[in-house]
């Protein structure tokens, strides 16, 4: 019996975009409520969220019977970790911060076993095994992790089209955030010359058939991506919103001369 099918994987191959929702509450709570709504994937993120690996773990238990595919990002790629997160179920990583191809071959081989890699075989006592219950999972494993990696900065941007040209990457996602302020626009991922930057990597990265990635809190920027390219597409994140909706709730009522007035009906 091999390793269970990737869905994301499958479709990123297919060029089929697909949306989803960045997990930063580091709550199951949370994960599982979102896990129901019918995202094709759920980022539980590592690297911003205050998660650990238990904390991940959790997660990708309550969301084990979501039909979203569950990404989890690392706060760092370093080999350790995504040896952990891989053994605890994680099939599909999104690792933050990737500079040059060199760093790109590196995560490949950390999410593979040898000989092609270094991923150390444990997978006897894994969860990702369901602990020894996938008898090929050794064998088969390789072919169902999904790796996208972040370009983020100027560098990355400078040696993108060697980095998707890495074998084993499935992907690459922009990170508008970080890279304007890379650019010396800190907190201006929209202005003009940011936008640009990132529509030419969506183009070079769809050029090598590869898959590009973008998370926006715009709808009509987020749909402007897609047209240009993106299809692995972040739509919106679990904290902001629950933080707008409560904020648009709290202001529809306010409190005059001791009466409460609503601009909301229930």
């Amino acid at each position: 019996m091999p390793a269970p099918t990737n869905r994301l994987k499958a479709a990123l191959k297919e060029n089929r975009p697909v949306y989803g929702l960045w997990l930063a509450m580091a709550d199951t709570y949370a994960a599982e409520i979102a896990g129901g709504a019918g995202f094709d994937w759920l980022l539980v993120d590592g690297e911003h969220g205050p998660n650990d690996v238990r904390s991940i773990m959790r997660q990708l238990q309550v969301l084990q019977a979501s039909p979203s595919e569950v990404v989890v990002r690392p706060p760092v790629g370093e080999s350790w970790l995504i040896k952990q997160l891989l053994d605890i179920g994680a099939r599909s990583l999104l690792v933050p911060m990737v500079n040059s191809a060199e760093q790109a071959r590196d995560l490949v081989r950390a999410c593979q076993y040898p000989p092609k890699g270094v991923r150390g075989v444990g997978a006897a006592i894994a969860r990702a095994s369901g602990f020894n219950a996938v008898p090929d999972y050794v064998q088969t494993a390789d072919a169902e992790i999904c790796l996208i990696v972040q370009a983020e900065s100027r560098a990355a941007i400078d040696d993108l089209e060697r980095i998707v040209a890495v074998e084993g990457v499935d992907g690459v996602f922009i990170g508008p955030a970080d890279l304007a302020a890379d650019m010396g626009l800190p907190g201006q991922a929209d202005a003009p010359e940011v936008r640009a930057v990132v529509e030419d990597a969506i183009r070079t990265i769809r050029a090598a058939g590869k898959a590009a990635g973008i998370l926006t809190l715009d709808d009509a920027i987020t749909r402007h991506y897609v047209k240009t390219g993106a299809t692995f597409v972040g739509v919106g994140t679990d904290v902001t919103f629950l933080s707008s909706g409560l904020k648009r709730l709290a202001s529809s009522f306010t409190v005059r001369g001791g009466e409460v007035g609503s601009g909301a009906s229930y």
